[in-house]
């Protein structure tokens, strides 16, 4: 399963310009003023073979965070596309009333 996190954050890594990621939740002493976050939601088996499981799909969702808003983010789709993820739902996520960042978070999918 760790190859999934690896898989992912090898793909954030190619954005450019380069954007700040991790695992969620951000854990830096302050936040910067755009940064994404992934994790993990689901992962289940897909097939089986000779009683053993062969193959394994991967839901994850990246958020983006920003305090400009939502108009001008880093290029999260065609970095993960480009990995061998599938774009699924995303969706608009309420400003943070601490920190003033507004989200976006897209799931993705992988075989």
């Amino acid at each position: 399963m760790t190859a999934i996190f690896t898989l992912v954050e090898t793909a954030l890594g190619t954005i450019s310009p380069a954007v700040t990621f991790s695992l969620a939740p951000y854990k830096g002493a302050s936040l910067p003023d755009q940064f994404v976050v992934h994790q993990l939601i689901t992962g289940s088996p897909e097939q089986h073979a000779d009683d053993a499981e062969v193959e394994r799909g991967y839901r994850v969702q990246v958020t983006i965070w920003s305090r400009s808003g939502l108009a001008s983010l880093p290029d999260v789709d065609t970095a993960m596309i480009a990995a061998g993820f599938i774009k699924s739902a995303e969706r608009q996520l309420p400003q943070d009333t601490e920190t003033g960042h507004y989200g976006l978070a897209i799931d993705y999918s992988y075989m």
